[in-house]
């Protein structure tokens, strides 16, 4: 089955695979928070939409997937700085502010950025298409 996919395709079907992980792991870690933010719905919602286009694109190499798949990475990325912002400066209301103690029992602030990277792997991938 794999024979002969080049190696953009099977980059966007693993980027598929990693929306989708980090969706089960971003879900988890904001319904344990109650959501007390609206902006914890982003990934929440984003991320399976995210996953389920790069899924098809990497099956279906069709111009509309294409560009709505550039679009939502484009917004992904931009979500991901926008959740670490939010995550660090969580970080800073804690009690002590920025101590290293903070970072850990804090909102994890590199976890936003994998979606960041993961929305630039998508770009990469299909750029080189």
């Amino acid at each position: 089955m794999w024979n002969g996919w080049p190696l953009n395709r099977v980059v966007i079907l693993f980027t598929a695979l990693g929306f989708g992980l980090i969706f089960i792991q971003v879900t988890l870690m904001h319904f344990r928070q109650n959501f007390h933010h609206w902006s914890q719905w982003l990934p929440v919602i984003a991320l399976p939409v995210l996953a389920l286009n790069a899924f098809t694109l990497a099956f279906v190499n069709h111009p509309a997937i294409r560009s709505i798949f550039a679009f939502l990475t484009i917004l992904g990325f931009i979500e991901g700085i926008y959740g670490f912002y939010k995550h660090f400066t969580g970080v800073g209301k804690r009690v002590d502010g920025y101590r290293f103690h903070n970072f850990l029992v804090g909102p994890p602030v590199i976890l936003p950025l994998m979606v960041s990277a993961m929305c630039t792997l998508g770009l990469l991938a299909l750029g080189w298409s």
